[in-house]
Parts: C-alpha cells; structure tokens; sequence
C-alpha cells in the first residue's frame, strides 16, 4: 500500500471496553486523570483512544541508542494516523561495548531485566493499551521483547539498525577489529598511530555493532518470532528509509489492537525454533542462547539450552557474516536482509511458516514474494550451505552437566585439549594474555563470572579480542561461566554450567587439568576420575563477592542459572493473570 494511502485511510474505532486505559480515562471518576493528559496538550478526543507506549532505549551513551528518539517521532506518526494516542517514555540501556573489559560489563546482562521491568511498570502504571518498542544495544533488544511478551498487550518491536563499517587500509572493519588491534598493539605487530587511526574510523556513524554480533543477530530473532515487521530490521541506523518502517510499525501495532492480536499468540514455541533456526543458520552470537530461553519463559514455555542447541545441530549455516564471516550485516541487507534467510529456510522445510506474526499473516504468506538473489556470497543457498550444520553448537560433559555453548561458524578445527590454566576473574586472564604469559595449547578457564558468580556474567570480548590481536586465536581454547560477545571468534566455549559460584565442575578445576574439546560430537570434558572431582568438591567453599547491596546484590539473590536464560523471577507458569486483561 502506498504511502499516501495509509495517511488517507480513515482508522477503525477500538471499544475501550476491555482494554486497560479505561482505568485512566473513562468515567466521571477518573476526571482528575484525565487533567493530566489535558495538561500535556491532549485533546478530548485522544484522551478518549486507546493509549500506546512508544518506548525507546534512546541515551547519549552509544551511537547504537542516539536515533532512537529521531525514530520514535516516526512511530508515533503512524500509531496517530491509525487512531491511536502515542505516548512516548525513555527506560535505560547498559551497552557492552563501552562496559566491556572492566567491572562496568557485570552491569550488562542486569540491564536486559531491568528494561523488561521498567517497561513493564510505565505500561502498568499508566495502563496503556498497546506497546511499540525501539531499542538499539544488544540487551535492549531481548529486555523489550521480554516485556511485550510479558505484558501481553498487542506489540510490536522496532530494531534502531545497523552501524555502517568503517574502512582501515582498503578493508571494512568493525569495532570488533578495534578490540583485537587492542591484542596486536600489545604484541607489538600494530603502532600507536595505527591503533589511533582505527579507533577513528570504526565506527562511522550512528547503529549497532555492525556484524552478526548480539544486536543485529536478537533484530533477525525479531523478524525470525514474528514481533517485528518483515524486512524491518535490516535498514542501518542512518538510512532515511528505516524511519518509514518505524512509521509502519506505529500503523501495525493498531492493526494489532483491533485484531486483538498477542505477542503469546505469536511468541509459540513453534516461533522459537524459528528464531533459533535463524540464529543458527546466520552464525548468530551464542547470547541467543540465553536470550531465547528467557524470552520463552515470559510466555510460560519451559524452553532452555538444550532445546536450542537442538536446533542449533540440525541447522545448515548459510550467511557469511562477520565475525566468522566476511560480510556485515549492512551487506546482508544490501542483498535482501533477513528476509532472504527466512524464505530460503523455508522452501527447505526448515522453519514453520504457519506459524502467525505481528503482521496478521503467518511467516510463509510474508516472504511468499521474495526472490532469492543471484550473484552474491553473503546467502548461500542450502545445498551449497557454508557448513552443513549451524554456526553455533551446543556442548555438555563432566566439565558441562547443564550444558555450554560455543560458535563454530568459521572455524575449521572443531575439537582441542590442552591443560587448564585458572582464572577467577576476568581481569587476572586479560593480564595474562596481553603480557604473554599464556601458552600455545592452553585451556583458559575464567570462572565465578557467571550470573550468580559475577555477578552479572560478563562478556569476554576484551579477552579473546586481545588473543586473536596477538595471533593465539586459534592456538588455545578459552572457557568460561560468563558470556561472550556476539563479535566473539575462536575456541571460546561460554554459559558453562552449573557456574562456579554454586559448586559447578568449573569451581573445582586446578591448573593442568586436562581439558577435551569436541564441538562436532558436543562433549566438554575434564579428565579427572569421578572420585577425586567429588574429594576437591567436599572442599570447596563459595566465595564472597564485594557486591553485597544494591542492584547487583539483588540481581544475585534471584537470578537462575544460564541454561534457563538466567531469569529472575517466576515467570508466565505462575500468573493468575496478565496484565492485558486487568
């Protein structure tokens, strides 16, 4: 439909009936209310459609968050011209690449709930009807789906776009290529001046990291569910069309509202193994892997680690994308986005393609008219796969019993052992490998980072960036109870459970312990006999962490371990209602 049609369109009224801004606005009781909304210039009319959030991750941290607010006007644009109220609020995002490296990085994943808790209370305490959601930086992207799904008011999701490469010495780079000059500077193989002219040119503009990191691979997870509209997380950050699709949004969300249309009717664990197909087959981050499972759990579907590594098994990897690729996710969209992926899945029986979406439509009826590209490498058909099984695997053993994870997508020797060298802290590892006291075949082991243990798990990119800078990132594997980051490469094996902080095989391992490696059949090992693992573990002591008040203290009194998505609360199995039905 053309522009100039939607605008003409005259909307469809939406019964305030049912809906939860009732509460706010009809009666003779709610006058005092309804004050409020005429203070800020609404007119009576407004007050009395249905009210939408408009909620954004928008700050001045991060060029992944800075057009959010720009895109926001854009949302709000369509859900007015489809006759509803907007109502834009702001919650906040953490982003990784600035927290990276040091004790900021235990704030990451915290933040991911915090957004789905903040975003739930503006909803609850202003009782809005519908809910459009813009973020930008890698947590925000899951923490706003969480909310929608846990609120379960008609929902659409808006991705802020991609950052365009920078360019260094004829080549498109990333901020991942900065991480690793970081590595190669200490090694001595990159000079002051060039590490300063990288930092300058790689991140050109505003968006999201910019290969198949965290972000863009939870924006593909969006199109992949079916809470975001087809083809709208492709555009970059900087592109003037992207703010046409968030106008549309704007418009589908009240299409949403008069369909009666739900993130759980749309979120089914059908969808999720949609989603975790697409993550696969893209060589996706690994964080999908904790994404996921919490996203589910919003909808009371008991879906974890394994289930997605299930997936993650059986699924061909088909785009080339950085990081164990070549291209960036601009190039993706360059040659049809994401939508490409879906369509070629599903012509190969991969995904469900009845499954509903955001749209009305279900997955199938939305990509029915794509084409595939020819004369390109950034897709690959099927059965030309890259690899015939996906670019992220899922591991369990005696070093694993709940499970680890690890991408695989570019590499091309799948198993190692080597001895463990112990770390207990992130920081004591990154020491070690920028002043080269880590050796060739080493099993690094960065322990109590978990999400208890952190607590936050953080990320290791600073870490396995600098090995990779040094030339080790193919020479010794690196395991870990935290997380790493989406722009990740090499033998880096995350979300190890159970975590050090509540006993787990990692918290009992000494230096020179034997470590077996074996990603094409899926074991993590120690070699240790059953009986002295059990003599080292009536030992073993927890450790005491400094965070003992505030957020991270309370994020560690309730957070559950990472093969369930390290949730922090009860989750939709024990509602006695939603809060789209108050």
């Amino acid at each position: 439909m053309a522009k100039a049609e939607r605008n003409h369109a005259k909307p469809k009224s939406i019964s305030k009936d049912t809906l939860p801004s009732r509460h706010v606005t009809e009666g003779p009781s709610r006058a005092p209310h309804r004050s409020y909304l005429y203070a800020m210039g609404l007119t009576e009319n407004e007050i009395h459609q249905p009210l939408v959030g408009v909620a954004t991750c928008w700050n001045e941290a991060a060029p992944c968050n800075i057009t959010l607010s720009r895109q926001a006007q854009a949302a709000k644009k369509g859900v007015s011209e489809a006759g509803g109220t907007p109502r834009e609020f702001a919650t906040i995002t953490v982003t990784d690449g600035i927290a990276m490296g040091h004790e900021g990085m235990k704030s990451s994943l915290v933040s991911r709930d915090l957004i789905a808790d903040s975003v739930e209370l503006t909803m609850r305490g202003h009782c809005y009807d519908a809910l459009v959601g813009l973020a930008g930086c890698d947590k925000s992207l899951p923490g706003m789906m969480m909310s929608m799904i846990r609120l379960n008011v008609p929902s659409v999701f808006v991705y802020g776009g991609t950052i365009l490469p920078g360019r260094f010495k004829g080549r498109d780079v990333t901020v991942v290529d900065v991480f690793e000059g970081v590595g190669m500077h200490a090694s001595g193989k990159m000079s002051d001046e060039e590490l300063l002219e990288l930092e300058s040119v790689a991140c050109p503009c505003a968006g999201s990291c910019g290969g198949q990191f965290t972000a863009n691979t939870m924006a593909c997870v969006s199109e992949a569910i079916g809470l975001a509209l087809p083809a709208s997380s492709g555009a970059p950050a900087s592109y003037e069309s992207r703010d046409q699709f968030v106008e549309d949004a704007g418009r589908a969300v009240m299409n949403a509202l008069q369909l009666n249309l739900r993130p759980r009717d749309i979120c089914t664990r059908e969808a999720f193994d949609n989603a975790a197909t697409v993550v696969a087959a893209t060589g996706g981050s690994t964080n999908a892997a904790l994404h996921l499972p919490a996203m589910a759990h919003e909808a009371g579907i008991n879906y974890t680690l394994q289930d997605v590594a299930k997936i993650f098994k059986k699924t061909p990897y088909i785009a080339d994308l950085m990081p164990g690729g070549k291209y960036t996710a601009t190039d993706m969209y360059k040659v049809g986005g994401v939508s490409i992926v879906i369509k070629e899945l599903l012509d190969n029986g991969l995904l469900n393609g009845e499954c509903i979406t955001v749209t009305g439509k279900t997955m199938k009826q939305n990509v029915s008219e794509i084409k595939f590209p020819e004369n390109q490498d950034v897709v690959y058909r099927v059965q030309n796969a890259i690899t015939p099984t996906g670019g992220v695997v899922g591991l369990q053993g005696t070093l694993a019993p709940d499970g680890a994870i690890v991408k695989v997508a570019g590499m091309d020797k799948l198993t190692f052992s080597g001895p463990a060298r112990v770390f207990d802290c992130e920081e004591d590892a990154f020491y070690a490998v920028v002043n080269s006291q880590i050796k060739e075949g080493d099993v690094i082991i960065i322990r109590y980072e978990g999400p208890k243990g952190g607590p936050g798990m953080r990320e290791m990119l600073s870490t396995t960036a600098a090995l990779y800078g040094q030339g080790m990132g193919e020479k010794v594997a690196l395991i870990t109870d935290g997380r790493f980051s989406g722009g990740t490469r090499g033998f880096c094996i995350g979300h190890v459970g159970p975590e050090a902080a509540v006993g787990g095989p990692i918290g009992l391992l000494k230096n020179g312990d034997m470590i077996l490696i074996d990603a094409n059949t899926g074991r993590l090992d120690v070699d240790i006999e059953k009986k002295a693992l059990e003599s080292r573990r009536k030992k073993w002591r927890p450790r005491k962490t400094n965070h003992n008040s505030g957020a991270l203290w309370r994020y560690a009194q309730t957070v559950g371990p990472a093969s369930n998505g390290a949730v922090v609360h009860p989750g939709a199995d024990e509602e006695t209602h939603t809060y789209c039905d108050i």
